[in-house]
């Protein structure tokens, strides 16, 4: 089956290279020899295009009449005073071979060769820009007398002579004609656009022997053939209608003619149009390439400052200024951010509002205390939206709400990031929709790919969220109830100073949060032990986790969560537990806050109650299933003895140990895109091997 290219090629075989376009082609190539003179032909065309415009009255113009004006202006008196005055004298001598050779009716082709002839050593962009010009001289000279001939005495002798009037009566019933030669026109300068852009394409990106490039090559001196031809056809239109006034019939043949040429020049144009986009597109890949091998280099390289990879990643040009400060709404410069530590934001326009809400917390409190080490850090947040994503005004708003809602700073537009760019994050960062939080130090080099579990996890104090400091901050740390739950819930901290047994629990059976909550403290009084219970939900809560958090106030149960990003963010702490443990070749086996942390993911990936129990702020916490626990609490006297000479907890923990129930099928669910996950898990109970499944899951009850 044949690839479009292929197709396409095929379609210009028969477009270009019928048997009689060979045979002409050969003459037409003889004719071609240049001798490497050299002519800038975009103002000499602009000219050109300014004469079309004016000269037929129906004539649109693009752009502000003043506008138009000065351009033309400018380039007659600047840019090509010196050009016209060499090229005078062809255009001139080109415009008169066109005028005889129409006059005296020969055949078209041959004029058409003999221009060739005349133009033999001059590029083929050259060849068409000279002979629109010398058509333009005849067809300005034509419409500026009909124009002028009622109002200035000269215009309305030369319209006499060329029998104008008579012409202009009939203007209503020459309309088409006129029309389809403006069509003509238009076509023509339109090819000719696109063979001075073949020109025009950067060598360093695309060689002559690029097989793009090659074809349109082949195209482009048959697409200058055409244009000649049809300017001689115009021509020919207009100097009959000047001289036969009355007697000229507008014939079926002439029509047919223009019509043709019309069709054939268009469809020229296609097929350099796509020949050009092809071209175009082998250029861009290779900008593409270019650019992202130089962001490479450049953050590989050391750098007395950040400023040079920022400008590379954010906006290389000195054109404008790329970031934007909601809070003032005005633009600034990447200076801004020199020597300081930058924290760069990932993400699409989907950013989860919990997660920006939380993170917004955490910069704001971080600026109360200016002075403190920990608050002298930026953010910047860097839009990823594909090229290829269409940009809407829906996209729009929502980027608009996104960045107004930051109290740092943002890429201006999301299409201020280079693909090359876009490019690097996906594939050196690996960012795939989940936000990253890449930290760049003040010298410009990449301290941590994602502190975005150092953020969740430890907050500011993470600060200066290096990889570094990660590590220093795991040695810290034990599996106590402080590092679990952190500040979700102010009153924490009370009851560890007051010493009290504390219970986080969760899950979704509200059956089962009611006998487990009244079970637990109905044992804490008969112990004579001082509990607090503090209901925590279900990673990636919705509805069901809020109603029950209305019925465990209403029945007041336990201590609850205010909001439900608050069980969010606890969960989301655990899971960046986990991925900052593997980021760092931590393994199951061997450390035990990554073996607790996996415990705890598992029983929520159970959809089972579960529970901890602590006391204090002792590192020893005991993580428990929620039926278990349960049981060994509904048989709270058969153990109570040993609760009072042991202790509560140590008690607890051995009366489970005794009362182990048979193994069961456990899951462990991961968030796909947060990370590594690693080949081998084992189970948190027996120790043996999991077996992995893909699971597709909606946010959704």
């Amino acid at each position: 089956m044949a690839t479009p290219r292929t197709r396409h090629a095929r379609g210009d075989r028969h477009m270009f290279s019928s048997s009689d376009d060979n045979a002409m082609m050969k003459n037409i190539l003889a004719t071609h020899s240049p001798d490497g003179t050299y002519i800038d032909v975009i103002p000499l065309l602009q000219i050109i295009e300014d004469i079309m415009h004016r000269a037929h009255p129906d004539a649109t113009h693009h752009g502000p009449q003043g506008e138009i004006d000065t351009i033309v202006e400018n380039v007659i008196y600047n840019d090509v005073s010196e050009m016209l005055e060499a090229m005078a004298l062809t255009i001139n001598k080109v415009s008169c071979e066109i005028s005889c050779k129409c006059i005296g009716g020969g055949d078209a082709h041959t004029t058409t060769t003999g221009i060739f002839h005349m133009l033999s050593n001059y590029g083929w962009d050259a060849k068409a820009v000279i002979s629109l010009a010398a058509f333009a001289v005849n067809y300005g000279e034509f419409w500026l007398v009909a124009q002028l001939h009622t109002a200035n005495p000269l215009a309305k002798s030369l319209a006499h002579l060329k029998q104008l009037p008579d012409i202009l009566e009939r203007a209503e019933s020459l309309k088409p004609r006129f029309e389809i030669v403006t069509s003509l026109i238009k076509a023509m300068l339109d090819v000719t656009h696109c063979i001075i852009k073949f020109k025009e394409l950067p060598e360093q990106y695309i060689s002559p022997d690029t097989p793009e490039l090659v074809v349109a090559t082949t195209h482009i001196p048959i697409a200058v053939y055409w244009i000649i031809r049809s300017i001689v056809a115009c021509a020919s239109i207009l100097i009959n209608l000047i001289g036969m006034g009355h007697e000229h019939v507008t014939t079926t043949t002439e029509a047919w003619e223009l019509s043709s040429l019309t069709h054939k020049i268009s469809n020229i144009h296609d097929h350099l149009k796509h020949h050009l986009d092809l071209c175009n597109q082998h250029i861009n890949e290779k900008k593409h390439i270019e650019a992202y091998r130089t962001i490479l280099r450049v953050m590989d390289t050391p750098h007395l400052d950040n400023t040079k990879p920022l400008k590379h990643l954010i906006y290389l040009k000195d054109d404008q200024l790329p970031l934007y400060e909601s809070s003032t709404k005005t633009r600034v410069s990447i200076d801004i951010l020199k020597k300081k530590i930058v924290l760069l934001l990932i993400s699409d326009l989907e950013l989860p509002p919990v997660e920006l809400s939380v993170l917004d917390q955490m910069y704001r409190e971080s600026r109360q205390y200016p002075t403190r080490p920990e608050s002298q850090y930026e953010v910047v947040w860097l839009p990823v939206v594909p090229k290829t994503t269409p940009w809407t005004d829906e996209n729009q708003h929502k980027f608009e709400d996104l960045r107004n809602s930051m109290p740092w700073y943002s890429v201006f537009h999301p299409s201020l990031l280079d693909p090359a760019v876009i490019k690097y994050i996906k594939e050196v960062w690996h960012f795939n929709q989940k936000p990253l939080l890449v930290v760049m130090d003040p010298q410009g080099r990449i301290v941590n790919t994602n502190a975005l579990h150092m953020m969740w996890i430890w907050g500011s104090v993470a600060f200066p969220f290096t990889s570094l400091r990660e590590e220093a901050l795991w040695r810290e740390e034990t599996w106590r109830i402080e590092l679990l739950a952190d500040s979700i819930e102010p009153m924490l901290f009370n009851w560890i100073a007051d010493g009290k047994y504390i219970c986080l629990y969760g899950g979704e059976d509200m059956e089962w949060i009611r006998n487990f909550t009244t079970t637990a403290q109905g044992v804490a009084r008969e112990a004579e032990i001082q509990l607090e219970m503090l209901y925590v939900g279900k990673s990636n809560p919705r509805e069901k986790v809020r109603k029950n958090n209305d019925v465990i106030r209403e029945e007041n149960l336990s201590h609850v969560l205010p909001d439900l990003t608050l069980i969010w963010f606890f969960w989301v702490r655990l899971e960046s537990m986990l991925q900052s443990k593997l980021q760092h070749g931590k393994s199951f086996d061997e450390d035990p806050i990554l073996k607790e942390i996996h415990v705890m993911l598992t029983y929520d990936g159970n959809d089972q109650g579960w529970a901890v129990i602590c006391r204090g702020s002792n590192d020893w916490m005991k993580r428990v299933n929620g039926n278990t626990l349960l049981t060994s609490l509904a048989n709270y006297k058969e153990w109570q003895n040993e609760a009072r000479e042991k202790d509560f907890l140590p008690a607890l923990n051995e009366h489970l140990e005794a009362n182990r129930p048979p193994h069961h099928c456990n899951r462990l669910i991961l968030p796909g895109t947060a990370g590594s996950v690693p080949d081998k898990v084992v189970c948190a109970e027996c120790g043996r091997s999991m077996e992995r499944f893909f699971l597709y899951r909606c946010c959704t009850d």
